[in-house]
């Protein structure tokens, strides 16, 4: 058994938590390597599974990881997640379905493709704050937070964007700011842990690389249940998922969830890594 863990070129041997899934599948005699996606010299079919983790510039190079994707579907190499999950997950129009399906996600307004932006037309006239971004995006790329009066100053900069990307509105939580974002990470469908992550003061972006605070959490069973009506929307399997959103009044609010590349968090949920390795080898196996 031959497994190649997908990266991207800025991190050839994986960021240091991936690294270790390697010498973990080791202890059940599986081989696997880092590669990058975009690598052409990769021979695919030498590979029994792939498995996503570090694929971290997908959404910068939009039409290349889209046909890499069909390269390797036609190839029928098996990956985790499946080719069809990854497909949907990077494009979050998916929310628009999740919302159907009686999901609480933040105030949304999904806008196509366009050649004329009019975000004073279709923004609704009592959000005071609001959120934009490309439907095709992570890590708040070309992501911007604005006050209405901004308005016209945003829809300029981002009306060449909305030619080309279809978009995101949504009205900006404060709670973003005060209690943070809490994700959910589940293995294999099953809870995990949970980790909440707060913004630097006077910013709005969760992420590390902005100076955001991570920190394991014990949510009730309550919030547990409403991330897992999120996760089991999806009838094929999933290695991994993390369940991304704002808890307002005990109730969880969905911002993302994140099927293709997201952070695990396995240094502060003691054995959550070998608990990881352990549901891909139930998988391939």
């Amino acid at each position: 058994m031959k497994i190649g863990i997908l990266t991207c070129a800025k991190l050839p041997d994986l960021n240091p938590e991936d690294q270790q899934i390697i010498p973990e599948l080791v202890k059940y005699n599986i081989e696997a390597k880092a590669v990058i996606w975009s690598d052409k010299t990769i021979i695919w079919t030498s590979f029994d599974y792939l498995i996503f983790r570090n694929t971290w510039d997908y959404f910068e190079q939009e039409t290349e990881f889209n046909l890499w994707l069909d390269h390797i579907e036609k190839l029928e190499i098996k990956t985790l997640n499946p080719i069809q999950v990854i497909k949907k997950n990077i494009h979050k129009f998916y929310l628009r379905e999740l919302e159907l399906k009686e999901i609480a996600i933040l105030p949304t307004v999904f806008i196509d493709k366009t050649n004329e932006l009019n975000l004073s037309k279709i923004i609704p006239q009592h959000w005071k704050k609001a959120v934009i971004k490309p439907a095709f995006s992570a890590g708040s790329y070309l992501t911007e937070v604005f006050d209405i009066k901004d308005i016209e100053a945003i829809n300029t900069r981002f009306a060449s964007i909305a030619k080309d990307k279809e978009l995101l509105l949504q009205e900006f939580a404060s709670q973003i700011q005060s209690i943070g974002e809490t994700s959910f990470i589940f293995f294999n469908k099953q809870f995990s842990h949970a980790v909440n992550k707060k913004p630097l003061d006077g910013d709005f972006r969760v992420q590390s690389l902005f100076g955001g605070k991570y920190s394991l959490v014990h949510p009730n069973q309550k919030l547990i249940l409403q991330a897992q009506k999120v996760i089991d929307t999806f009838q094929a399997e999933l290695l991994y998922a993390r369940v991304d959103g704002i808890i307002i009044d005990e109730t969880l609010h969905l911002m993302e969830i994140e099927c293709i590349e997201p952070d695990l968090y396995f240094k502060l949920s003691e054995n959550s890594l070998q608990r990881f390795v352990a549901e891909i080898v139930k998988l391939i196996t």
